[in-house]
């Protein structure tokens, strides 16, 4: 998985079902108490709901052993899941239809976000005279890691004005304080980030926003409709042998999007760790109201979002351009129907 991350998919399913995998949806104990989770940025509020699982003990109250493995970027996570060091990845939806281009069958199961939040932004210090899209050829775009969503989002945007993603240069800055110093030292020419480090440039004047995803209405000037973002998604063959830790894991995750919804910005600064914040609170709390609505309300699947993932792909991935993908097999909302029913904040 190098230059990829977005997604690939054919007609909206309007509530994929596992009725062609069935589980035994019983209310029992978990097959297996300890569960690998890996993520790519985990500071980032792509991942928040995550977080908000893990420092209120929403997993443990589960009965789940939850051990979170955070690297540089979403492509990286995922090469932990399919390498069998991860159980679980906690990252872009979009991954899913990559991994089934390659026959390797993953399913989402629970979205903590219903847009993507990525913001690609223009250097003022090394592309002063910045005038459209078709400026950043022969550039270098700084994203958290290669392949991840960052770079979908980044490679769609190029893909609409005319370029493909050979005509810049995709490096790996992470998502903390070393892609923001790669944009403020000029080692980078433009960064296709998510808050809180977007909003850091934008408040100390070093970028310009050219394309932004962080509310639902920017989502779909963008990508034209729901663009599913972040997720926990497991191999087919996990999800079949474990559902009721399947069903623990959505639970929590479902408990935590709940809490984010009525969450104030005290609470929320108390429970994330320190290292979330840069240094400055009141900007960590500007960053969050930016992308309050991004996250998912319920952890349900939008009827049309994977199919907007798919046409996302195709539009400058030639490997899903030339695949055969079963929408059906990549999410399925049912643990999230049943987390409903039980569920409290």
């Amino acid at each position: 998985m190098q230059r990829r991350t977005f997604l690939a998919g054919g007609a909206a399913l309007a509530g994929a079902s596992l009725a062609a995998a069935p589980f035994a949806f019983a209310q029992g104990k978990p097959e297996t108490t300890k569960v690998a989770i890996a993520v790519g940025g985990k500071n980032l509020f792509y991942y928040l709901p995550l977080t908000i699982a893990e420092r209120r003990n929403y997993f443990k109250d589960e009965g789940l052993e939850v051990d979170i493995s955070d690297f540089a970027g979403g492509s990286q996570a995922l090469k932990a899941a399919v390498g069998g060091s991860a159980d679980v990845v906690s990252g872009a939806f979009e991954h899913t239809l990559l991994l089934q281009a390659q026959k390797q069958m993953f399913r989402e199961f629970v979205l903590q976000g219903r847009a993507p939040q990525i913001v690609l932004a223009v250097s003022k210090k090394t592309m002063p005279n910045y005038k459209s899209i078709a400026d950043l050829k022969g550039k270098k775009i700084g994203v958290t890691a290669p392949g991840s969503s960052t770079a979908i989002m980044a490679s769609f945007v190029l893909a609409k004005a005319g370029l493909s993603p050979k005509d810049v240069a995709f490096i790996g800055v992470g998502a903390g304080a070393g892609a923001i110093a790669a944009l403020q030292s000029g080692q980078i020419d433009a960064i296709a980030n998510l808050d809180p480090v977007v909003t850091r440039l934008e408040r100390a004047g070093d970028v310009r926003v050219v394309s932004d995803t962080r509310t639902l209405a920017d989502t779909h000037t963008v990508f034209g409709g729901d663009m599913p973002a972040g997720c926990l998604y497991a191999s087919q063959s996990f999800i079949t042998k474990n559902p009721n830790t399947t069903q623990a894991l959505t639970n929590a995750m479902v408990r935590a999007l709940k809490w984010l919804q009525n969450a104030s910005g005290s609470e929320l600064i108390n429970t994330v760790p320190e290292s979330y914040l840069l240094g400055d609170r009141a900007l960590y709390l500007d960053a969050w109201q930016h992308v309050r609505e991004a996250m998912s309300p319920d952890g349900l699947m939008p009827a049309d979002g994977p199919a907007t993932s798919l046409k996302t792909l195709k539009a400058f991935d030639p490997m899903i351009q030339n695949a055969q993908i079963d929408l059906s097999k990549t999410w399925t909302n049912d643990f999230v129907k049943k987390a409903l029913t039980t569920v409290k904040a």
